[in-house]
């Protein structure tokens, strides 16, 4: 607990020395710390400007994402072998609008209840995935997207090795009450490496830190 205050003041002493423009940049569409959620959406003609293919492992065709959290993925996946010998794989990285909105009817579809559907999936516009700064991973032979995922040796490095290269586990369990989403180890999201440390010592969901 004495840890996690000191953590939150030190979070309020830098946050005061940011210039409301560095603030703006950072917080605005096109910076790293933007907020997406169901308060917070995408209109359905966005799409970052950036976008490339990561370096990375997958089996799910031409992945993209913006480059900055391409390079920060490759980083991440070959620490991961070098330092454990762990083969992740990259499954969802950018999707436009539409692409959200067929996943989330499929889901709906699927669920038969849009109330449940919008716990496990994004509606169009709500999903970090068409800012181009999210990926969702897995593990080489894995099972697909489960929550299993947060209990293997290797989802359990990245939780607690992704802030190094940027990237955050956007959707713990505790946090569903804050972020409106269902438990999602696989789901990692890039914010840059100052801000995924502190988020990581502060052990809170990113819509509380922009808040903050």
């Amino acid at each position: 607990m004495l840890t996690k205050l000191m953590a939150t003041a030190a979070l309020i002493a830098a946050l005061g020395q940011f210039t409301v423009d560095a603030y703006v940049e950072k917080t605005s569409l096109g910076g790293m710390l933007y907020l997406v959620n169901t308060e917070y959406t995408l209109s359905a003609d966005y799409v970052p400007p950036d976008l490339v293919r990561p370096r990375v492992r997958t089996d799910y065709g031409n992945l993209l994402m913006r480059s900055e959290a391409a390079k920060a993925l490759e980083e991440l996946f070959q620490a991961a072998k070098d330092e454990e010998g762990f083969i992740l794989e990259a499954v969802s990285g950018y999707r436009s609008y539409g692409k959200q909105r067929a996943i989330y009817q499929r889901k709906i579809q699927s669920t038969g209840d849009k109330a449940k559907a919008s716990l496990l999936v994004a509606p169009p516009g709500a999903s970090e995935h068409q800012l181009g700064l999210a990926m969702d991973i897995g593990r080489k032979g894995g099972s697909g997207l489960t929550a299993r995922f947060g209990d293997t040796k290797e989802g359990q490095w990245v939780a607690q090795n992704a802030h190094r290269f940027g990237y955050i586990i956007r959707y713990k369990e505790e946090w569903t009450a804050i972020t409106g989403y269902a438990y999602e180890p696989w789901h990692i999201r890039y914010v840059g490496k100052e801000h995924a440390g502190r988020l990581f010592e502060l052990d809170i969901p990113l819509d509380t830190y922009v808040a903050m």
